[in-house]
């Protein structure tokens, strides 16, 4: 039996070199993958939360008024066009998140999802302005 250290040995450290360090490379390649998807699962997890708690609730009740969205599919739509319809006022909630709600000018019932709502402000009374016209100074 031959000895690596021969010089006629089949298993020199010449050749067994490179191969052991080939492995090793390969082994911190394999290590350096690993690290990077735990990071990356954890950077999906920490996102995810993060999204989460930038949802607002939208807390409605019996009676309030909301606008509907208009969810019709327009290539075109126009700029000034709202994308709201209503006013509406909600008359009853569904277990699965669905609320009947009516329209005012109509007196129509429709069924939607509560993700297609959002309240309903009036808007600010406004009051007449008194006009005052000024003169001008005599000098």
């Amino acid at each position: 039996m031959k000895f690596p250290d021969e010089p006629d040995s089949i298993c020199t450290l010449s050749i067994i070199k490179p191969i052991v360090q080939e492995v090793f490379e390969l082994d911190c390649q394999n290590k350096l993958e690993e690290d990077f998807l735990e990071n990356l699962e954890i950077e999906d997890k920490e996102t995810k939360v993060s999204h989460v708690a930038q949802i607002s609730k939208k807390n409605f009740t019996v009676g309030q008024k909301v606008l509907l969205q208009h969810s019709k599919l327009k290539f075109f739509p126009g700029k000034l066009r709202s994308r709201w319809l209503g006013p509406h006022v909600i008359t009853k909630f569904f277990a699965n998140g669905a609320v009947e709600i009516q329209s005012l000018k109509t007196n129509n019932t429709f069924k939607v999802n509560d993700h297609q709502l959002k309240e309903y402000w009036k808007g600010f009374q406004t009051e007449p302005v008194e006009i005052m016209y000024l003169e001008d100074p005599i000098l």
